[in-house]
């Protein structure tokens, strides 16, 4: 049986990569991982924040058909009062680890869950092992030992967290039962804020600023004020390129320690046994809390429902299996992990669970079969990051975002036009009907929760 590695980066942006066109920050080992399998261009979150896109993994389920629509603490109103929301993955989920537990896997989560409080951790969704998961979205205390993370013990002081994360899925690798495949879900809190790394990688990226003439560009441009009450005063602030030394150095420690991930699997022969997904919870974050990255071409950034919110790296190696150096163009969402994986572990389908997840397994092994379904997105809240409440959907080369607010849509052709910058609503109407008839067929199957008026709001 195939052994299964999931890595999950928090808050990385689709450009964050060199193999997907950034050309400061640096990604050997990630970029290896892309030529030894496959690049997906067309791959999105469930949500342009994180714990709505990982109950959506985890369920093989939108987001808004668990409740879970909104990052897990979250609370905001402007014009509109925020939908409500559940604050945890439910336990009626069959989760993913329950069903490749079934099938007779290893189950181990590592890193970032952020899907609840303690009833609700990973061991109560089917894993056998839980390392750094807990309710937190962050690590408060920095990333630098002592953490102060609930189900982590403490390193030596000054450990960096994403080193110590990847040391403890090694271990994991090399000490586990080999009569047993193994599924592991490596959930890094790298690259969410706050935005730190070590001394030595900041001063490299500094240089390398330098000598790109980045450091005398202008990299912010402050626009329009925050929608949401709780930031009226403040204002969104975007990042226009990459250019953050601290940023860029977060980046470059997380690809040495894939490439350490990639290594293990080599050193202890499973390579060919096992698959390796890596891939991001929601957008870069660009136009607000520092605004460390850039995602141009695309729009906008994490909380937005514009590709730069939810447009994501997805890179699939899977040696002797998935044809190296491909690329694949299907639209894929978070919840086709669910029965893709599932197929990969030789498992039987499970509709009634992840009723809409699409496996995409057919791709992986050569047959480049578009998606049947259009995808959907349901995001009724303010974004810390400037957004709006707003529900979308993607058929096709278009997609339509309804806003809540103005009670408006746009269209896009988000092939032709990737950053989304013409609405073709008034020129094609007919295309737009029938998107946003779709969107709301959706929204009624799943029971989508509105947002409503504020009357209080001035």
């Amino acid at each position: 049986m195939t052994n299964i590695v999931y890595i999950l980066i928090d808050d990385m942006g689709w450009r964050d990569l060199a193999c997907y066109g950034s050309t400061y920050y640096e990604t050997p080992y990630i970029d290896e991982l892309a030529k030894q399998g496959m690049l997906f261009d067309n791959a999105y979150a469930a949500c342009p924040v994180c714990s709505p896109t990982r109950a959506s993994i985890m369920s093989g389920k939108y987001p808004a058909r668990v409740k879970v629509t909104d990052w897990i603490g979250a609370s905001a109103k402007g014009k509109l009062i925020d939908a409500p929301y559940v604050d945890h993955l439910p336990l009626e989920e069959k989760s993913l680890a329950t069903s490749l537990r079934e099938h007779g896997y290893a189950t181990w989560h590592v890193g970032k869950w952020h899907l609840g409080t303690s009833d609700y951790y990973p061991d109560k969704h089917g894993f056998d092992v839980n390392i750094g998961g807990n309710h937190k979205g962050h690590p408060h205390n920095g990333y630098f030992s002592p953490y102060q993370l609930e189900n982590l013990e403490e390193g030596p002081e000054g450990e960096y967290l994403t080193d110590r994360l990847t040391e403890e899925s090694i271990n994991l690798i090399r000490n586990r039962d080999k009569t047993k495949p193994f599924f592991l879900n490596l959930w890094h809190y790298t690259v969410h804020t706050p935005i730190q790394a070590k001394d030595d990688d900041i001063e490299y990226f500094k240089n390398k600023a330098k000598k790109l003439g980045l450091d005398n560009q202008p990299a912010l441009i402050e626009g329009e004020h925050f929608p949401c009450e709780h930031k009226k005063n403040e204002k969104v602030t975007r990042r226009i390129l990459q250019s953050d030394p601290v940023y860029a150095a977060m980046i470059y420690n997380l690809d040495w320690n894939i490439g350490r991930i990639m290594k293990t699997l080599e050193e202890e022969g499973i390579l060919q046994d096992t698959i390796v997904i890596f891939t991001s919870d929601n957008g870069g974050l660009s136009s607000a809390e520092g605004s460390p990255t850039c995602n141009a071409p695309l729009s906008e950034g994490k909380g937005w429902m514009y590709d730069g919110g939810v447009r994501e790296p997805l890179i699939v190696c899977w040696k002797g299996t998935v044809s190296p150096s491909s690329v694949s163009h299907r639209l894929v969402s978070s919840p086709d992990f669910y029965p893709t994986l599932v197929e990969v572990a030789g498992g039987q389908s499970m509709p009634e669970q992840h009723v809409d997840g699409e496996s995409f397994y057919e791709t992986l092994i050569g047959v480049e079969k578009q998606r049947e379904k259009p995808i959907f997105w349901h995001y009724p809240h303010y974004g810390n990051q400037g957004g709006r409440p707003y529900s979308a959907v993607r058929h096709g080369k278009y997609k339509l975002i309804y806003f809540y607010e103005s009670e408006s849509y746009e269209l896009f052709d988000v092939v032709s036009d990737i950053g989304e910058t013409t609405d073709l609503a008034e020129e094609y109407p007919t295309i737009a009907e029938k998107l946003l008839a779709k969107l709301k067929e959706w929204l009624a199957d799943v029971k989508g929760e509105i947002p409503v008026k504020n009357p209080d709001y001035q």
